[in-house]
C-alpha cells in the first residue's frame, strides 16, 4: 500500500494529467442520473402512477412493487453478456452512454401516459429503470479508474454527494410543477415534470461524453454468450478472497430493504400518513440534503474506519427508521426518521461500492461489478414483490414497512461476521 504511493509520487508517469477532470466528470453522472429515482422512482412517478395510472389502493402497491421486480430481472438477463463484452472490447463507456439516453428517451415518453394506460406506464418505466440500473453497472466499473486506494471512499463519496445534490437541483426546479397535486387542472403539469427529468439527466450527462476516459484492459472472456459461465467462474474465484462472498450475500440482503424503502416511500407517506404532494417534496427535499451530507461525511468515514464499519452503522440507522416508521401516526416524527434514512441512504451505498471495488481485479472490472449489481438486482426483485404482496393481501401498508426490516436484520449480522479486505488487495489503477 505504502509502496503504491510512494511510486505513484515518484513516477510522474503513473500520474494522469487529467484525474481531477476525470474524476469529476465521473462525480456528474451521479448529479445527472440521481433525477431519474428521486423524482420517478420516489417522489412524483411512484405515487401517479399507483393513484392516476392504476387507481390506487393494494393493487396499485402491487403492480408498482411487479414494475421495479421485472425492471431488475431484465438488467440482470443484459448486462452480463455486455459487461463481457465490455471488459473485451473496452467498451464500458459506450455502454454507460448508451443505457443512460435509453433511460432518458423512456422517461421522457413517460409524460404521454394518463390515467388508466397500466400497461404503457408498466412497460416505459420497466425500460427506464432496467436501462438506468444497466447504466450504473458500467459507471461504477470506472471507479477503480478514477481514484488510488486512499481515495476511493472520499471518491465515491463525493459521486453519492453530488448525486444528491443533483436529486435536490431537480426537485427545486420541477416543484412548480408537481405542487398542484393531482387536480384536474394540474395534471398535464405533474406529466410534464418526468419530461423535465429527462432534459436534466440527458443535460448533465455530457461530461461523461466529453471527459471521461476509459483505460484499456486485458479481458480473458472470448465473446459475450460466455459471460454467465464467467460470472459463475467469477463466484467462484469471490470464495478464494476472505470475506467477499459473504459480503455479497449480505450486500443482497440489507439493498433490498434499502431498495424497498426508496421505492414505497412517498406512497407510504401519502396512503398510510396522509401527506399532501406538496408536504411529501418538502420532505424529500430535505432528505436529499441529509444524504449529501451523509454521503460526503461518511466518505471520509470509510477511509478511516473502513467501509464494514461504516455499512453496519448505517444498518443499525435502517432498523430505527423501519421501526419508527411502523409506529408513528405523526407527520413530524415521520419527517425525523426520514432525515434519518437520508443520512443512512448515500453512505450505505457508497460504502458497499467502496467495498466492492477493493475486491476487483483490474481485468475484468464490468465483469465484476456486473456480479455486484447482480445481487444487488436480484435483491431488487424481492423486496418491492414483499411488500406489495404483503400490502395487497392485509390492506394496508404498516405490516409491509414492517417485513422490510427482516432484510436488515439479516444483512447486518451476516455483514458483521465479515472481515474487512486486506488493504493489500485494495486495487490501484494509478500506477
Amino acid at each position: 500500500m505504502k509502496k503504491n504511493n510512494e511510486n505513484s509520487i515518484s513516477n510522474p508517469h503513473s500520474l494522469k494529467p487529467n484525474q481531477g477532470r476525470e474524476v469529476f466528470s465521473w462525480c456528474m453522472y451521479d448529479f445527472a442520473n440521481s433525477a431519474f429515482p428521486t423524482l420517478i422512482v420516489t417522489v412524483a412517478y411512484s405515487v401517479y402512477f399507483k393513484t392516476i395510472v392504476a387507481g390506487g389502493g393494494g393493487r396499485g402497491d402491487f403492480l408498482w412493487g411487479a414494475s421495479l421486480s421485472i425492471a431488475m430481472i431484465l438488467s440482470v438477463t443484459v448486462t452480463p453478456p455486455l459487461s463481457a463484452i465490455a471488459d473485451r472490447r473496452n467498451a464500458r463507456k459506450r455502454f454507460l452512454i448508451l443505457f443512460a439516453y435509453l433511460c432518458v428517451l423512456a422517461t421522457a415518453l413517460l409524460g404521454n401516459v394518463t390515467a388508466g394506460m397500466i400497461f404503457a406506464g408498466m412497460a416505459l418505466f420497466i425500460i427506464a429503470t432496467a436501462a438506468f440500473e444497466s447504466s450504473l453497472i458500467f459507471y461504477n466499473s470506472f471507479l477503480p479508474d478514477v481514484s488510488t486506494p486512499k481515495t476511493i471512499g472520499k471518491v465515491s463519496g463525493w459521486g453519492w454527494g453530488l448525486g444528491y445534490l443533483g436529486g435536490l437541483l431537480c426537485l427545486f426546479l420541477v416543484k412548480p410543477l408537481l405542487a398542484g397535486g393531482f387536480s384536474t387542472d394540474n395534471l398535464p403539469l405533474f406529466r410534464m415534470s418526468f419530461v423535465a427529468v429527462a432534459a436534466f439527466y440527458g443535460l448533465f450527462t455530457l461530461p461523461v461524453i466529453f471527459w471521461l476516459r476509459e483505460n484499456k484492459t486485458k479481458s480473458t472472456i472470448s465473446n459475450g454468450y460466455g459471460a454467465f459461465a464467467e460470472l459463475w467462474n467469477t463466484l467462484k474465484d469471490t470464495r478464494k478472497t476472505p470475506g467477499a462472498l459473504r459480503f455479497l450475500v449480505a450486500f443482497f440482503l440489507y439493498n433490498d430493504g434499502i431498495v424497498t424503502v426508496i421505492s414505497f416511500s412517498s406512497i407510504y407517506a401519502v396512503s398510510t400518513l396522509k401527506f399532501s404532494m406538496g408536504e411529501v417534496l418538502g420532505l424529500f427535499i430535505m432528505v436529499q440534503v441529509s444524504a449529501g451530507v451523509g454521503a460526503f461525511a461518511l466518505g471520509y468515514l470509510v477511509d478511516a474506519w473502513g467501509p464494514r464499519k461504516t455499512i453496519l452503522l448505517t444498518l443499525v440507522n435502517w432498523c430505527v427508521v423501519v421501526i419508527v416508521a411502523y409506529f408513528t401516526d405523526t407527520k413530524y416524527v415521520f419527517l425525523g426518521v426520514s432525515l434519518l434514512a437520508g443520512l443512512s441512504l448515500g453512505s450505505s451505498q457508497s460504502a458497499s461500492r467502496a467495498l466492492m471495488a477493493s475486491y476487483i481485479p483490474e481485468e475484468k472490472s464490468a465483469q465484476s461489478f456486473s456480479f455486484y449489481g447482480i445481487c444487488g438486482k436480484m435483491s431488487s426483485v424481492l423486496g418491492p414483490l414483499v411488500f406489495g404482496g404483503v400490502s395487497a393481501l392485509t390492506g394496508e401498508q404498516r405490516s409491509a414497512i414492517l417485513s422490510v426490516l427482516v432484510f436488515f436484520v439479516a444483512g447486518g449480522v451476516l455483514l458483521w461476521l465479515t472481515p474487512e479486505p486486506r488493504k493489500s488487495a485494495l486495487p490501484n489503477r494509478n500506477t
